[in-house]
């Protein structure tokens, strides 16, 4: 793919996600449904599309670390080291949150699932938008995940209004999911 396409597609991505849309792109894994995570709205409309239980809360990824500082605060400069260490990359770490940070990001949580990605084009993505945005599996709760464009098409038709056409990476599952206070894996 050209760059130029390729940047005339992220910044048509990055428009339908600040008008209040909902997108499916490709990450690490699988391809992933993305919105403004600041728009009520838009992630509702993600956790309908999935059948998802708002109470588990969702993931943010972010292009660089400092795109996640609105949500979360930074814990000692130790963990702090650690986790800034494994980015980028597909290592999810629960921190804790701001006080403004939306309960529907975090659902029954005080901590939030965040990851700067180390896929090109989800990097891209956060980068044409100016911030984190949501990241959750592009698939109906329960259902396998979408990975690759034609995949959101059928598992999920008509649910995304843009899909981010690419590959995902070579990760065979999700991201792994680590306290951030701790370093403890809750998922691996």
């Amino acid at each position: 793919m050209n760059a130029a396409f390729l940047n005339h597609r992220l910044r048509l991505a990055a428009r339908v996600i600040a008008n209040g849309g909902v997108i499916a792109y490709p990450t690490e894994a699988v391809f992933g449904l993305g919105c403004d995570p600041w728009d009520a709205a838009a992630v509702a409309r993600i956790l309908a599309i999935k059948r998802r239980d708002p109470a588990k809360g969702l993931i943010l990824i972010a292009a660089e670390p400092i795109q996640l500082r609105p949500f979360v605060v930074d814990l000692p400069p130790a963990r702090m080291a650690a986790i800034l260490a494994s980015w980028p990359g597909p290592n999810t770490w629960l921190m804790p949150v701001r006080s403004r940070t939306p309960g529907w990001l975090t659902g029954r949580h005080d901590t939030l699932a965040v990851r700067v990605t180390a896929h090109p084009l989800a990097a891209g993505l956060c980068r044409a938008y100016g911030g984190a945005i949501v990241s959750t599996s592009a698939n109906v709760a329960d259902h396998p995940p979408a990975r690759s464009a034609l995949g959101v098409r059928l598992g999920l038709p008509g649910a995304p209004d843009l899909i981010l056409g690419g590959t995902c990476g070579g990760a065979g599952r999700p991201s792994k999911i680590r306290d951030g206070c701790t370093g403890r894996v809750l998922r691996a």
